[in-house]
């Protein structure tokens, strides 16, 4: 071997190597002290940037929790309200049908309203008033609200919630108020060819929303039938797609003579009375025949009818007044049609139905009467209809052919009449589906954010576990390195004391 004085090789080898046993060893005892594998990006840069975004997640994740959990709390505050709105809805609606019962007097239906609207005050306070932090819940400007619940940009759940102020607390209706036409010459079926009182599907139309009910009307009653308001509210009771737009209808025939019927004597011939219920008009349901010389008097006329009604959902009845009012159960459509014998006595139609003037038919001559019933449409959300052929504001269904909706508020309501009352229990009725769907809508809302919350928590969970595989130290190994360093530490500086005693062995050469 070579023997040098200057330049020590081995005691500079193994310096290196004890520097180098050094920065292990001081590496090891850091991450025992503690407890991470990195410390510092030069532990392990990569590793270093994974387990950062692992922290960040969970972190974000922690955070979307308390984000959602928020957002079940404003939930859980406006249906609180809403049920509140509900009890006082139903307290309204049990007012409105007592004063529906006509054993009540003005005065009683007064203090009933007056009830009424103090509910209604009470209901607009509350939704008024309602708020979570600051932000009001229930007075229609919580409208696209995010709760943002992930990790990331654009994790977020819009939340909306209805108003349920008296004002905006509405049915959207069709109130077509039946019309009546009559001619003191004309049979029924002249009277009404090419009116708005004949159903003809290929010039009319019934649409609500969209929905065409106008092959299904034509199927069930035929073309030349007469336009009834019980058949369309049944087809749109009926329609699948309407149904799913809360769109539903109703309707009534309650037909109160123009003037008092008091007493008609036939004369020297026959007098035929037709009486037709619903849109057929092939044959009459009721015919009352009567002999020359008869004298009928309301009582008489009124009777008979009932009793040739059977079966029918038809009931005749006198008013105070002495005039004939005619009744359908479900809104059908109500016909005359009256034959005065050649030397009989003129009848006047307007006994009958309420054609708004003495319509006589004279003697020799048919002549008829159509009164259609009340078409009430309610639907939650507002909506478009087309009844073109079948409906002006003066004919038919008594409304605009084409028009939208009506909005009736719950402030607006009144129970002063039955006929307002009755009104009125359909609109709380709609109010009272819409604040439940309201209710059932913030249920799934919660729902929805409580399956959020559980995802979040087990996720956040896993991405702490996924980071301290990379992050936290394995004391085990840790500690196996730390011994196998310190020995090697120990063994180097034992090492190295020898290669330094190398130089001196030059003297041996030089004594």
């Amino acid at each position: 071997m070579a023997l040098r004085i200057n330049y020590n090789y081995q005691a500079e080898f193994g310096h290196v190597n004890i520097l180098k046993t050094e920065r292990n060893l001081n590496t090891s005892l850091e991450r025992l002290e503690t407890g991470y594998r990195i410390n510092s990006a030069k532990d392990d840069a990569a590793g270093l940037f994974i387990a950062d975004q692992l922290n960040l997640v969970a972190s974000a994740l922690d955070q979307g929790v308390r984000n959602a959990q928020d957002g079940i709390s404003a939930a859980q505050i406006a249906e609180t309200t809403l049920a509140q709105i509900y009890d006082k809805l139903v307290s309204i609606y049990t007012k409105a049908e007592q004063a529906a019962n006509d054993t009540n007097s003005a005065l009683n239906r007064d203090a009933l309203q007056e009830d009424i609207d103090k509910l209604i005050d009470a209901i607009d306070r509350i939704a008024k008033s309602s708020e979570f932090n600051g932000k009001k819940l229930l007075d229609g400007s919580f409208k696209s609200q995010y709760i943002h619940y992930g990790p990331r940009a654009d994790q977020k759940l819009s939340i909306s919630i209805d108003s349920a102020t008296a004002e905006d607390l509405a049915a959207y209706t069709i109130k077509g108020n039946g019309k009546a036409t009559g001619d003191g010459g004309k049979d029924l079926a002249t009277l009404i060819d090419g009116t708005d009182y004949e159903f003809d599907s290929a010039t009319d139309k019934v649409v609500i929303q969209g929905v065409d009910l106008t092959t299904a009307i034509k199927n069930s009653v035929g073309d030349g039938s007469l336009t009834d308001a019980s058949v369309i509210a049944k087809h749109i009771n009926g329609d699948p797609d309407l149904k799913m737009k809360d769109i539903t209808a109703s309707a009534t025939n309650t037909s109160v003579a123009g003037a008092e019927f008091g007493v008609h004597n036939t004369g020297n011939d026959t007098l035929t009375i037709k009486i037709y219920v619903g849109p057929e008009t092939d044959e009459a349901d009721i015919t009352l025949n009567f002999d020359k010389n008869t004298t009928i008097t309301g009582d008489v006329l009124v009777d008979l009818i009932n009793s040739n009604a059977d079966n029918l959902p038809i009931e005749a009845s006198l008013d105070e007044a002495g005039r004939v009012v005619l009744t359908t159960e479900n809104g059908e459509t109500i016909a005359v049609e009256v034959t005065v014998g050649a030397n009989g006595n003129e009848f006047d139609l307007n006994k009958l139905i309420n054609l708004g003037a003495e319509t006589k038919v004279s003697a020799g001559s048919t002549g008829s009467a159509v009164k259609v019933g009340d078409l009430h449409v309610f639907g939650s959300n507002a909506y478009g209809y087309d009844f073109t052929g079948l409906s002006t504001t003066d004919t038919g269904l008594g409304v605009n052919a084409t028009d939208s909706s009506s909005k009736t508020s719950l402030e607006t309501i009144k129970v002063d009449t039955n006929a307002n009352a009755e009104y009125s229990l359909k609109v709380i009725d709609n109010i009272i589906k819409k604040v439940d769907r309201m209710r059932a809508n913030l249920g799934s809302i919660q729902i929805n954010l409580e399956t959020i919350i559980q995802n979040n928590e087990f996720s956040a969970v896993q991405q702490r576990e996924a980071e301290s595989r990379i992050r936290n130290v394995d004391f085990a190994k840790e500690m196996a390195n730390f011994t196998r360093y310190q020995t090697l530490m120990q063994s180097g500086m034992a090492m190295m004391a020898q290669a330094n005693q190398l130089p001196q062995m030059v003297l041996q050469l030089l004594r």
